[in-house]
């Protein structure tokens, strides 16, 4: 099973149908993933916490964690069933890789990083996915590693999707139709060369290494789920752009498959 990073960028993305990701999202079952998970992890952008942490539910409620919308955002549903035994799982791979802090949440359900990408990818709502955090105290390497303590998961048919965005600095958006900014763009493409040269460590290192990182990342949680996804796909992953366009000026909704290898 490969896995997958997903610039899932504005909530706007479930309803607006001109957005070219949504298009890529919605070919998702004919184009880009053609068999069926059992189940779906997502490591979503929008749960920060101390510690990793996994949603034990019984049961996915839909989280409507952004504000200012158009009221049909808020009217969608995407009743998912929840995937507690995954949730168990993947607590028992990264206590035993070494995380000693692994932590339960047995109320939370999916938050928009996760569930409005899958209501496009698998509309059917009817694949258990599994929620864990991303904690942003903490560096690219910590999650790079949560990552390869996760690759068992890719051969018992889970799913294994990063969701957060390319590039994320909210306060520098354009207009649409705006040009896109040297510094999105340069990083944006320091982005792919890295990934397609297999370059791990300088992804690892992005503070460092990549150009104009803080003006493009203020802030790093929607970068960690790539390191997560990068992880769990192996050390001999390959890298392939899925999908790539901008919105809003400097927005990069470049998504990645990592393809695993045996």
């Amino acid at each position: 099973m490969d896995t997958y990073f997903i610039s899932h960028g504005s909530p706007m993305l479930a309803i607006e149908e001109d957005m070219p990701a949504r298009s890529f999202l919605k070919s998702w079952q004919q184009k880009i993933h053609q068999h069926k998970p059992s189940s779906i992890l997502v490591i979503s952008a929008h749960w920060e916490t101390t510690d990793p942490t996994v949603n034990v539910v019984d049961h996915s409620s839909t989280i409507y964690d952004f504000y200012g919308f158009p009221k049909p955002l808020y009217q969608l549903k995407y009743p998912a069933p929840a995937a507690p035994r995954l949730a168990k799982r993947v607590k028992e791979l990264l206590t035993s890789s070494g995380f000693q802090r692994v932590k339960e949440d047995k109320t939370r359900g999916l938050d928009h990083g996760s569930w409005i990408p899958l209501h496009l990818m698998y509309p059917e709502a009817d694949i258990p996915v599994c929620q864990l955090s991303v904690q942003t105290q903490l560096d690219g390497t910590h999650h790079y590693n949560m990552g390869k303590a996760l690759a068992p998961l890719r051969d018992e048919g889970v799913l294994i999707i990063g969701s957060g965005s390319a590039t994320h600095n909210l306060s520098a958006l354009g207009r649409e139709n705006t040009p896109v900014p040297s510094w999105a763009e340069d990083f944006d493409t320091w982005l792919k060369e890295c990934l397609l040269a297999g370059r791990h460590e300088d992804i690892n290192h992005y503070e460092e290494k990549a150009p104009r990182a803080k003006m493009v990342h203020p802030w790093p949680e929607h970068f960690y789920p790539l390191h997560v996804a990068l992880g769990a796909a192996g050390e001999e992953a390959k890298a392939e752009l899925v999908h790539h366009s901008w919105r809003e000026g400097a927005l990069s909704y470049a998504s990645y498959r990592f393809k695993t290898t045996a």
